[in-house]
């Protein structure tokens, strides 16, 4: 049986370093030690709609896992499947409640915000209305996905979302809270349990290293 190293080593991700979708799968690989080959792929630059990458991921999305001969997209399938087979540093707690407020509020994050303030909505809405329009849009939606994460984990954050350890919520708050800030300038003010664990986040190796600027792609 091939040792956890040499498990490790098999890993490639496909990613770009802008991209929120990849930069929740980066965090959880920090998280469980997992070592990986950083596959960059440029979005500003169509690398995404080639047929290499299209043979992984029809859709022409990253992140996209390769693990042997397994691959898989999408970063909530990602995540799941990293927690099934490496299960160190458990991504999701045993209490089924937090459990399910970590589903949820991952949920929040990649199908109610991050969607509406994907790429291509924004060069579209850019496109056929206006260019100002577009950072509107996305400053309207994201705060209407903070204001329901902000009420749905009142009850249970800790010193992180769902309690004082680092579980699946956090790896998809932190991205979309860096965006928030760093790309569309939303003002944070209303949201104070999230600005608080985005300072929180900000504190843990696992979240630093894997913030858009310390990629291989990182732009210099």
């Amino acid at each position: 049986m091939a040792s956890s190293v040499e498990q490790q080593k098999k890993l490639k991700l496909y990613s770009y370093f802008r991209s929120s979708c990849s930069h929740r799968v980066r965090i959880a690989l920090k998280l469980k030690g997992l070592e990986y080959e950083y596959k960059a792929v440029n979005l500003l630059k169509g690398e995404h709609f080639s047929p290499e990458f299209t043979k992984l991921n029809p859709i022409g999305y990253v992140p996209v896992l390769v693990d042997e001969d397994l691959v898989v997209s999408d970063s909530f399938a990602i995540m799941l499947y990293l927690e099934e087979k490496y299960p160190q540093h458990p991504l999701l707690p045993r209490d089924l409640q937090r459990r399910a407020i970590n589903y949820q509020a991952a949920n929040i994050v990649s199908s109610s915000i991050q969607p509406l303030q994907n790429l291509s909505v924004l060069k579209y809405i850019a496109e056929k209305v206006n260019p100002d329009e577009q950072y509107v849009w996305a400053r309207n939606h994201i705060g209407k996905g903070l204001e329901a994460l902000e009420k749905l984990l009142h009850d249970y954050a800790g010193k992180y979302a769902t309690g004082d350890e680092v579980y699946l919520a956090d790896c998809f708050i932190a991205p979309q809270l860096y965006g928030a800030i760093k790309r569309f300038s939303l003002d944070m003010t209303p949201y104070p349990l999230l600005s608080r664990l985005n300072e929180a986040y900000n504190q843990l190796p696992a979240f630093v290293d894997s913030a858009p600027e310390n990629q291989p792609d990182t732009p210099v």
